[in-house]
């Protein structure tokens, strides 16, 4: 059966339930870049300081990588379907919560809460793609899981520099948390009646102890990563990622005791002995850390170094965006045919995008909005080769029983990767523009970002060898081998 047979066999309300999980990422993704875009008002609105304004964003990133893991075994224990629409409901409530927000603080935990409920929710996405579709669907499949992610950027950003400006009935930036709550109620309506009742794994518990030593592990190396240069890295954050880093060696030798005893642990420790799962866990991490640190170091350059406006800043992103999607779109059938180098073209693509937008900033000290965007979108498109097809990689040799746990890895490692990305990358930005301005901050952050490329492109590269000399060794291969 060829590929499109076998995509086509594919029963249409697996389809239509991949939407309805599918719109749930597309609203996390949307969520992230449209509070960015709301910053300012947020600030001035609530008097907050720069800390208040930074826990914001950073809260959230630290409750959803610290809880991931645990919400994706959860998943595989209690039911993916179960567990998703707790997630939706919750991250719907979470967002209602911040739109009421009075003050900082208040703001502060409600996004705390809404990032506990995206931990719950985003991972039972990519366990569901995993389990509900065969190998030659699934690449079409987590294609359309890319799609959201693009679409998500675009109209976050789009949607949040509107909603700022008209500012409807009055309410400012808290109708950006509003347009939640009746997408959140439509997912949940939807997903209720197309999304199947999974399989899920029987006569087995929650590790309560190891997921409390994650999160204290994760909230340890996290936390004083975000928060570490507003702070002036003060000399206790050294031992706080200490015991963060003890914390998460006696949590994988725990792991390894109660698989020992025949229990089942919050991470499969059989994941870590597949070289494909590692090779592409490094990947991952060498990806997203200049993912969306590539969006912050270009909001701050567009805006402050060449005095765009935020919308005239959204309007330059929009053709990386679509870009994106059109990668995307096309991601799957050259993965089928090309596995592993497929996703290092992307990453060439990628390089040469970012190439292109150095030496145009090189060039022109106050380049035009719309010649900034074809670099850009080449970048983007870049991106859409690698983002979706990398996680299928990575996830094609993992069990179906342990989808949830391998898919809350893959999250996890996305998450501190979007985090220390942005850490880093501002860094470089801040030390150079403070000696040099706007325009060499940006290319010596582009230089690093370059680095990054580099490292997936090695890591993707290890996922391959072992799995080309796997087909060598194949029955009908040994067999020609002979005959000739």
């Amino acid at each position: 059966m060829d590929t499109l047979s076998q995509s086509t066999a594919v029963p249409a309300r697996r389809w239509w339930a991949l939407a309805s999980v599918a719109a749930a990422q597309f609203l996390a993704v949307v969520d992230a870049f449209i509070v960015n875009v709301a910053l300012p008002s947020i600030r001035a609105d609530l008097h907050a300081d720069a800390a208040e304004i930074q826990a914001v964003v950073a809260v959230y990133q630290i409750a959803y990588a610290a809880l991931v893991i645990t919400g994706g075994r959860l998943g595989d224990i209690v039911g993916r379907k179960r567990v998703f629409l707790a997630g939706v409901i919750g991250f719907t409530l979470a967002s209602l919560w911040c739109g009421l927000s009075a003050s900082a603080p208040m703001l502060i935990f409600a996004r705390a809460a809404q990032g506990g409920a995206a931990a719950l929710m985003v991972p039972q996405v990519l366990a569901t793609i995993h389990t509900l579709f065969p190998d030659a669907a699934r690449a079409r499949a987590f294609a359309a899981f890319g799609v959201a992610i693009g679409l998500g950027g675009a109209v976050g950003f789009m949607l949040g520099g509107w909603l700022v400006t008209l500012n409807l009935a009055g309410v400012g930036w808290r109708s950006i948390f509003g347009v939640n709550v009746p997408a959140g109620l439509a997912i949940v309506l939807t997903a209720a009646r197309l999304m199947p009742a999974m399989p899920r794994s029987q006569d087995t518990r929650l590790d309560l102890a190891g997921a409390a030593v994650l999160f204290i592990a994760l909230l340890c190396l996290i936390a004083p990563a975000m928060f570490g240069r507003e702070l002036g890295w003060p000399w206790w954050l050294w031992p706080a990622m200490a015991t963060g880093a003890m914390a998460l060696t006696g949590f994988a030798q725990w792991q390894r005791v109660l698989e020992g005893r025949g229990r089942t642990p919050l991470i499969d420790p059989g994941l870590f002995a597949d070289h494909r799962f590692v090779a592409g866990t490094c990947a991952t991490f060498s990806f997203f850390l200049g993912n969306l640190s590539f969006y912050f170091v270009l909001t701050l350059f567009i805006q402050n170094g060449l005095g765009f406006s935020p919308f005239d800043a959204a309007l330059t992103v929009m053709p990386l965006s679509f870009a994106f999607v059109a990668g995307s779109r096309l991601a799957a059938g050259r993965m089928q045919r090309r596995g592993a180098a497929a996703l290092v073209d992307g990453c060439v693509v990628q390089a040469a995008g970012l190439a292109a937008t150095a030496l145009l900033v090189g060039m022109m000290a106050h380049p035009a909005m719309v010649i900034l965007m074809l670099p850009l979108a080449v970048f983007g498109y870049g991106q859409g080769m690698v983002l979706a097809p990398l996680f299928s990689a990575v996830l094609s040799h993992v069990r179906d029983a342990h989808a949830g746990s391998g898919s809350g890895v893959l999250t996890t490692i996305q998450q501190v990767a979007n985090g220390t990305g942005v850490v880093l990358a501002g860094g470089v930005y801040f030390a150079v523009q403070s000696a040099h301005g706007d325009r060499r901050a940006f290319l010596a952050t582009l230089a690093a970002l370059a680095c990054t490329v580099a490292a997936t492109i090695v890591s993707l590269r290890r996922m391959r060898p072992r799995a080309v000399a796997a087909r060598a060794s194949s029955p009908r291969r040994r067999r020609t081998a002979e005959i000739s």
